[in-house]
């Protein structure tokens, strides 16, 4: 007997059907469980991020709590006004409601995990590495997905860190 929920049934993802997006800047996501794999309890995505490259504007979810495992690289984290650098094998927290962002803070590749629960907001990544990027639309699309941006914290992080935004 097989099951229709793809939730429950067993599967395999081959490795030629993972989507893999990217952007002119060069940020790339591999989506690798996407919200309707699981009935939208999650999804895991990997970043990956060239050096010195900003992930994404401060931002805060409404929905969503996020878990950057890094797997490559030093994960640079600013959560709430702190900021924390993050090695292979750290796991990040990052509960909804806080404002955070992160960054590739050395000069080889970063490559981290990013679980997201629950899962839906992995569609934002899709649409930004598909041209819907513009500062001036991003918070209308961010709103869509129930999350805030805040450019006034993230200039001063990108001009502290030396950063590429």
């Amino acid at each position: 007997m097989t099951q229709s929920n793809q939730a429950t049934a067993l599967r395999v993802r081959t490795a030629s059907e993972i989507e893999t997006t990217s952007d002119l800047a060069g940020r790339a996501n591999r989506y690798l469980i996407e919200g309707p794999d699981s009935d939208r309890l999650v999804a895991l995505v990997e970043h990956i991020l060239p050096p010195r490259m900003l992930a994404a504007p401060v931002h805060r979810h409404t929905r969503e709590d996020e878990y950057s495992i890094v797997l490559e690289g030093q994960l640079g984290v600013f959560q709430d006004g702190e900021e924390v650098i993050a090695t292979p094998g750290d796991i990040v927290f990052k509960p909804r409601g806080h404002w955070h962002t992160v960054w590739n803070a050395g000069d080889g590749q970063l490559r981290l995990l990013e679980v997201i629960a629950p899962g839906g907001l992995e569609e934002v990544f899709r649409r930004l590495a598909g041209g819907e990027y513009d500062p001036a639309t991003l918070p209308t699309l961010a709103a869509e997905y129930g999350c805030e941006i805040d450019f006034d914290r993230t200039l001063p992080l990108v001009e502290r860190q030396g950063l590429i935004f």
